[in-house]
This record gives C-alpha cells, sequence and structure tokens, in this order.
C-alpha cells in the first residue's frame, strides 16, 4: 500500500467479485472526451470471476470506454467461452474477444490489443483488477485541459498516464511482515511514490494508459521479457517501453494521477513470503535484460534513489516500530534488507547470462493483431511460439534461476 493520499478511495471488500447486480448500460458518453479502447489480457479460467468483474467496472464507468478488448493468451477453451459470454456485447462493439497473434506471454497480448484498438488512447487493466468509476475521466483530464465550449485542450506532449493500484489482500489485511516498500511484488502502488499528478520515467502496466500514435513511434512492447502466464514473474516491459518512448520523443511527458485508483486483487499464494523472494529475484533478472537494452543510467536511474532512500528509511521505519513494540516491525525491516538482496542477486544472474549474446530487446509487432477476426478460435496453441528469439531470451532466463 502506498503512503495516504488525500484522493484515498477506500474498497468495500478486500476481494474484488463480480457485481451482484447486472452490468449496467454505460453511462451517456461527455461529447468531447476521447475515445478509450481498454485491453485486457487473460490467459486462465481460474480468474474466470475476476475477469467478468474487470470487463464490469469498465462498463461502469463515469467516462464510458469506446470499447473492451478482451486478448486470450493461447487458451482455446476460455477463448471460446468469452465469446459466448459477450456475444451481445460484441455485437453492439462494446466488447470484443481476441485470440493473442503473438508468441505466448502478456506483451504480445498487449500488442494484440493496441493493433485491434480503434481508440486515441489505449488502457490497459488487469485481468485481476476492478477500475473505480473515475478511473477513465482521470486519465482522459490528464491528457489535457478543458478549453472553451467544453471542447478538450490537448497537451501534445503527455504521451502516457498512469494511476494507482491498491492491493486487495485475499487474507483481509496486509500480512504483518509485507513492506509497503514492497507493494510492486504484488503489482500495486508503493511506498516512496509521489502523490497527486506527477511526472515518472515510466507507468506501471496493469494500471496505464498511452496515446495510440504512441506505439506507431515507438514500437509495441518488448516480447522478450514480461509475464507468461504463472511462470517464474519477470517483469519490466513498461519500463523498458517508456524509456524507448522518450528516447524517440525527447519532450514526451509521462504521468501518474494518484486519482486514478484501481484495486488489484491479491491472492494467498502472492501473500507468502516464499513469492515474495521469487518475484524480487525476478525483478532483477528483468532488470538485468531492461539495462541490456537501454543502458544502466537510464534503466536503473529510478531504482537509485528507490533503494538509498526510499528503503533505508523502511528499514528505519521497521527496526522503530519493532523496538515499540508494533507488530511486524522487524519482520518488514528483514524482508526489505531480503528483498533487495533477492533483486540484486538476480540482477548479477541476469547480467551475467545475457553478457555474451543479443542486444537490445526488440519490439513486438502490432501489425498482426490488426487483422484477427473478433472471436476466432485458434485450432492449436501458436505452434512455434517457444522458438521465438525474444521467448527464448526470456526463457534462458527462467532457466538459469530454476538451476
Amino acid at each position: 500500500m502506498t503512503a495516504r493520499h488525500p484522493h484515498s478511495h477506500p474498497h468495500p471488500h478486500p476481494h474484488p467479485h463480480p457485481h451482484p447486480h447486472p452490468v449496467d448500460s454505460p453511462v451517456p458518453s461527455p461529447v468531447h472526451a476521447r475515445p478509450f479502447s481498454v485491453v485486457i489480457c487473460v490467459y486462465t479460467e481460474e480468474r474466470w470471476d475476476d475477469i467478468r468483474a474487470a470487463v464490469g467496472s469498465v462498463r461502469r464507468q463515469s467516462l464510458p470506454a469506446l470499447e473492451t478488448l478482451l486478448v486470450v493468451d493461447h487458451h482455446p477453451d476460455l477463448l471460446a467461452r468469452l465469446v459466448r459470454e459477450y456475444a451481445k456485447e460484441a455485437a453492439r462493439g462494446e466488447v470484443r474477444v481476441l485470440p493473442n497473434a503473438g508468441p505466448r506471454g502478456l506483451s504480445a497480448g498487449r500488442n494484440t490489443g493496441i493493433a485491434a484498438a480503434r481508440g486515441e488512447i489505449v488502457a490497459f487493466l488487469d485481468d485481476d483488477a476492478v477500475a473505480e468509476r473515475d478511473w477513465l475521466r482521470v486519465f482522459d483530464e490528464a491528457y489535457g485541459e478543458t478549453g472553451p465550449g467544453g471542447r478538450p485542450v490537448d497537451d501534445r506532449h503527455v504521451l502516457a498516464v498512469g494511476g494507482r493500484t491498491v492491493p486487495a489482500w485475499a487474507s483481509g489485511a496486509r500480512p504483518g511482515w509485507f513492506p509497503e516498500e514492497f507493494d510492486w511484488v504484488v503489482g500495486c502502488t508503493y511506498r516512496g511514490l509521489p502523490g497527486g499528478r506527477v511526472r515518472v520515467r515510466n507507468v506501471l502496466g496493469g494500471n496505464a494508459s498511452f496515446r495510440r500514435t504512441v506505439f506507431d513511434t515507438a514500437g509495441g512492447f518488448a516480447t522478450g521479457i514480461g509475464r507468461d502466464g504463472d511462470r517464474l514473474p519477470l517483469g519490466g516491459e513498461e519500463t523498458e517501453l517508456c524509456i524507448r518512448l522518450t528516447d524517440a520523443v525527447p519532450d514526451a511527458k509521462l504521468l501518474i494521477d494518484d486519482r486514478a485508483v484501481i484495486h488489484h486483487r491479491v491472492p494467498h499464494v502472492r501473500e507468502r513470503f516464499r513469492y515474495f523472494c521469487s518475484r524480487t529475484y525476478a525483478e532483477g533478472l528483468s532488470k538485468a535484460l531492461v539495462t541490456r537494452s537501454v543502458g544502466a543510467d537510464k534503466g536503473l536511474a529510478s531504482e537509485r534513489r528507490y533503494t538509498t532512500r526510499v528503503l533505508p528509511a523502511g528499514v528505519a521505519r521497521g527496526l522503530r516500530d519493532g523496538v515499540r513494540g508494533r507488530p511486524g516491525g522487524f519482520g518488514r525491516a528483514g524482508a526489505i534488507v531480503v528483498g533487495v538482496t533477492a533483486a540484486a542477486a538476480g540482477y548479477l544472474v541476469g547480467r551475467f547470462r545475457t553478457r555474451g549474446g543479443g542486444g537490445a530487446l526488440t519490439p513486438g509487432p502490432l501489425g498482426s493483431g490488426a487483422t484477427v477476426p473478433d472471436a476466432a478460435l485458434p485450432d492449436t496453441a501458436a505452434p512455434g511460439a517457444a522458438e521465438h528469439p525474444a521467448a527464448a531470451r526470456r526463457d534462458a532466463l527462467r532457466r538459469g534461476a530454476a538451476a
């Protein structure tokens, strides 16, 4: 959980579920609002209720989306089930279900959604998260102010806007040992990020939006990095994209507005110390790939402040709480030390394993996704996807982690 901000909105339930009442029809959109395409990448039927809750939260936005794109990652049964579930919405053009047109993994799924998107802005929402009602409206406001007659006046320098992601713990409460400084481990906004609407190096991919033209300029998400189902949880694809974007457009502004809130479900398995260790180690592997592509100066710029200022303050706070007898204080201090150590170990292993081959990560192609027919059902799970060069690079790191 991040430091509390004045815009904080409490979530009524620790574990998001589909709303019990039928999904309302979208609220009429303001006349001059920017059109949003919302991409939700999905990969398992085990998250069926979460997927429906995520889609429902998009359809209840105060600023309705132009469309919701559900991109299914090489899972024919889930694809067919979603096609049936959203047949009526698909007929109205409100929800479209697409198979991932690239290699297996989150990055290629996002690229498929980008290619198919019709909106001026492409927003991304995790499949196990629900967005608050004004999520898209806050994004829209950040891309420019309202001018005379209610017309939006664009700040064309703003190319991406992210939001604040709040953990919804399956157990009902944060584990006492789990430090807020490491909420990124469970895909959430962490303590140390500034509040309000601020300029940042990169947005976080599960709660983010980009101008569609960004991807024409900088390319898509690199498919040699990022999550692949339930395998070793590599990440960092949004960091690499954002750095590549600001290299291509030096005067670009990337913002986070903490009023654009989503609530991200944290299952029991991710509340465990074992997952904490594996995820921090995997983050080190990911940073090795990112810095290999964009250089250490850019790839680790934000991390330097985080490790030299935010984390020492967190250790001191935990020790102080422990001395005062507050539950979990010593555990949080210890977890910070363990997390830093695991991430550093992963980074060193990743640098070692990528030292001799490959160069920069390759942006994933976008063109193939644009022509995928709605509700297309693949006969196979992408033959040959494992041989994709980028996927092979990612798998090599995972094999090293398992060794």
